[in-house]
């Protein structure tokens, strides 16, 4: 029940979504659209269709009132003026009619008005056809303008996660970035590409048909608009109440993402110790956050457009009834209320076309937050302009009273000190949380120290580019890392260049070369992301000899034999011998028969080091080193059956 409650606070925990600032990320993603060039030739083409299409209503219209003027006109006698017929009408007490004879400009007898007509409908068809292609055209600018931009940002996560300190990985979980980078970077571009266009769009079209709807008429062109307040009112409202829950929503689908990569990766795992059950009750809490947020926040949005469908059928309600009051009294013509009815529906096209559209933009917006969040995260702090590369690197490291904590309040290591010189080899032992990997962390500039430095043949290594420092260590961690390819090119990463004899040479300095050439393919064998037929040990020779084919001037092996037999950790260590010849070599182990050959043995608790010399001299002392020693080689249940036989007697 304990497990169950604090996955159900995880998985709340996980959907509080961050605070959300919707206008200032629109006109930074607005920002990076707008400076695409295709941009502006899809503001021109919207233009331009909107300029056409906003004219076809009045074209129709006027041919509207032509006609009717025509059919009236044949009613009538010949020889009868138009004053007479409408002066007529008004005797007979018919002056709705003589109304509509004078707004549409009927002349008695006139007919003949089909070519007209026929010239009108002809315009009108041409206006909106090139209406239509310029639309079509600013489709594919605006194709151009999203992707360019998805292209830039796509480049903009993958150069910002390379500029991240290491600690920003340490506090996020790797599928929770994942999904920054790859689901929300899709949803931004899902959501420009069905909004961009059209908002735009819309927005054109708003003001064109304003224009027009003024120019006909400006009391009904106040009617219309008297709807948009409460229209935008009602359209408000929601949206600020489904922001967060979208927000929420791609909080908790990171979430997701996260706890399904990490399942997925450790399936073995979870499979070993029978946690398929607990998995999958994980996956279900998280599975249920993000329905509820999802539905909360889809329900809100989509209560929109049927609210904006109401209060627009209201309007044309009311202009129907005002504009025939003023067809019958003279001072609008049929063809001029049929044109405003139809720019009445135009106008409420985009408002209702904006409104569907909510809710895309919305968790576009959100996921786009998101992503801003990554690209604004704190950077690795910059090489500075007066660091420059070492031409040449003996290899002599010094750690010069180094204080490190990863939170102020809680140092992990204070005042320490050690010295390394080439063709040494320093291990560094002690129980788990002494600050061991740290020290290597610290060489490698993963982190920055807190007090005191550490140098390089005398140049503090905060002095010397990042780059240039670590291209000079060879790295080989607990964690072996392979990518999906050849075993030649994971060898060769260690080298830019490497001959293929040069890589055969590394991996039978490591005794990688035998097993290699036992698998289909030698060498050239593919490896996926599950690196299928290839044992842990054999894919950690395989990261020892890249590291070994990069001849580095430092050597640091992070618990780098604990998955390899008894047998071939001898026969590492005899290549470990022959290339530390001449290079200063850091050794990270719990296993310490991996350092009873080193140069000097650290032994650190709790941050500082307690004892260091070599293995005889360290077993000599009895000290914590000699515990750890015997606690591994000499039967450590004799230190643990007193303890269990007082405890049966009691």
């Amino acid at each position: 029940m304990k497990g169950q409650k604090r996955r159900a606070d995880s998985a709340k925990t996980a959907s509080k979504a961050p605070q959300s600032n919707f206008v200032a990320t629109a006109r930074r993603l607005l920002t990076m659209v707008g400076v695409q060039r295709p941009f502006f030739a899809m503001l021109i083409l919207g233009v331009s269709s909107i300029t056409l299409n906003v004219v076809g209503p009045l074209l129709l219209g006027r041919a509207t009132d032509l006609v009717l003027a025509d059919v009236i006109s044949r009613q009538n006698p010949v020889d009868v003026g138009t004053p007479d017929v409408i002066e007529e009408l008004k005797r007979q007490d018919r002056g709705a009619l003589a109304g509509v004879l004078r707004s549409v400009g009927f002349v008695a007898g006139q007919s003949g008005v089909l070519v007209a007509v026929s010239t009108i409908l002809a315009v009108a068809l041409g206006v909106y056809g090139l209406s239509g292609l310029c639309w079509i055209l600013q489709g594919r600018q605006a194709t151009r303008a999203i992707q360019r931009s998805a292209h830039h940002l796509r480049e903009e996560a993958e150069s910002k996660l390379a500029r991240l300190p290491l600690s920003y990985f340490d506090a996020n979980r790797r599928g929770e970035v994942l999904s920054r980078v790859t689901n929300d970077i899709d949803n931004i571009v899902q959501m420009l590409q069905q909004a961009m266009s059209q908002l735009t769009n819309s927005l054109l079209l708003i003001v064109g048909v304003l224009v027009m709807m003024f120019w006909i008429s400006p009391l009904l062109a106040f009617i219309a608009l008297a709807v948009v307040p409460l229209a935008m009112i009602t359209t408000a409202v929601l949206g600020k109440r489904a922001q967060p829950r979208f927000s929420e929503q791609w909080a908790v689908t990171g979430q997701l993402n996260a706890h399904v990569e990490e399942m997925y990766s450790s399936h073995s795992l979870v499979k070993a110790f029978g946690q398929d059950r607990q998995s999958a009750t994980a996956f279900g809490e998280y599975n249920e956050a993000l329905f509820r947020s999802a539905y909360r926040a889809q329900a809100l949005s989509g209560a929109s457009q049927p609210a904006m469908n109401f209060i627009n059928n209201l309007g044309y309600v009311v202009i129907a009834v005002v504009g025939c009051l003023r067809v019958v009294s003279g001072t609008m013509s049929v063809g001029d209320v049929q044109a405003f009815i139809q720019y009445s529906r135009q106008l409420s096209g985009p408002l209702t076309q904006v409104t569907s559209l909510a809710g895309v933009v919305q968790s576009g917006m959100a996921s786009a937050e998101r992503v801003f969040e990554l690209l604004d995260a704190k950077e690795e702090i910059p090489d500075r302009d007066s660091e420059r590369p070492v031409q040449s690197i003996r290899g002599v490291v010094r750690f010069e009273s180094v204080s490190f904590s990863y939170e102020s309040n809680k140092p992990l290591i204070e005042n320490l000190s050690l010295v390394a010189e080439p063709g040494k080899t320093v291990a560094i032992v002690g129980p788990t949380g002494a600050g061991k990997t740290t020290l290597i962390n610290l060489l490698l500039r993963f982190y920055d120290v807190t007090g005191g430095c550490i140098t390089l043949d005398g140049v503090e290594i905060g002095k010397i580019p990042r780059s240039d420092l670590r291209s000079r260590i060879g790295v080989v961690l607990q964690d072996a890392w392979l990518f999906t390819g050849s075993i030649a090119d994971n060898i060769g990463y260690g080298r830019k260049g490497a001959t293929r004899e040069q890589i055969e040479a590394a991996a039978r300095s490591v005794h990688a070369d035998h097993f290699i050439r036992t698998l289909p393919d030698g060498y050239d064998t593919v490896l996926d992301n599950e690196n299928t037929g290839v044992s842990a040990g054999e894919r950690q020779l395989i990261t020892i000899a890249r590291a070994f084919l990069a001849d580095p001037v430092i050597l640091v092996l992070d618990e780098a034999t604990s998955s390899i037999d008894t047998r071939t950790e001898l026969l590492i260590r005899r290549a470990m011998r022959r290339l530390s010849e001449g290079r200063t070599s850091f050794v990270v182990a719990h296993r310490l028969s991996t350092v009873r050959d080193s140069d000097n043995i650290l032994v650190m608790q709790r941050g500082a080091i307690v004892e260091q010399g070599t293995h005889t001299d360290l077993m000599a002392a009895d000290g914590v080193y000699t515990r750890l020693y015997r606690a591994q080689f000499a039967h450590p249940t004799a230190e643990i059956m007193p303890r269990a036989t007082r405890l049966k007697g009691e």
